[in-house]
């Protein structure tokens, strides 16, 4: 579980094949990974990935062929940045909102736009979760939780102040990167709770 609040920028250092599909090796020079051990999970991107080896600075960890067709991951290359969160503690403010680290789709960015200070970019989501993007509601993009400035179909708007600009991947997007887009849990859990079989 995590909040969508981003901890830090890291880095890949490598991307190795394994068995049919990747590990890879994360520098995290930003993250306090004292506390961490095999097996802990670390958010990538906005994916919940499991930290198998933790030394140097950084984690490997291993990306699942589910995982490859689901995120972005699998076009990272030594070098590409990257967004990192921990897990969130019993008992630690929740500042942004539930983020579980399970990828619904990707979107991609369709533009940005200056506003003040601040920065309007639109994204287009997958049709299939256009039900679960509301105005003013929550979604986790690359693992950051954001409020959906407005909604029209697929298509989304974010307001991106200069300090979410400042500790995460924004300002490295440009219209068509591809982003890892994770679904407020609570609207999913309202669409199952009004299913007639649920």
């Amino acid at each position: 579980m995590f909040t969508g609040i981003i901890e830090a920028l890291g880095e890949i250092a490598a991307v190795e094949p394994s068995g049919g599909d990747l590990r890879l090796r994360v520098r995290a020079a930003g993250l306090e990974l004292g506390d961490m051990r095999p097996g802990d999970s670390i958010a990538v991107n906005g994916c919940c990935l499991t930290a198998t080896d933790l030394s140097g600075g950084g984690f490997w960890c291993d990306l699942s062929a589910e995982s490859l067709s689901l995120t972005t991951l699998g076009e990272l290359a030594p070098g590409s940045e990257v967004n990192l969160e921990r897990p969130l503690a019993a008992g630690a403010r929740l500042s942004g909102h539930l983020v579980l680290g399970h990828i619904d789709g990707i979107g991609e960015v369709l533009s940005a736009q200056p506003e003040g200070r601040s920065t309007r970019w639109t994204l287009r989501a997958p049709q299939s979760l256009a039900k679960y993007i509301a105005r003013k509601g929550s979604i986790a993009v690359d693992g950051v939780s954001l409020t959906i400035a407005a909604a029209r179909g697929p298509e989304f708007e974010l307001s991106i102040i200069p300090h979410t600009a400042q500790h995460t991947l924004f300002p490295r997007y440009r219209p068509g990167t591809r982003v890892n887009l994770e679904a407020d849990i609570i609207a999913r859990y309202l669409e199952r709770l009004m299913q007639k079989d649920a």
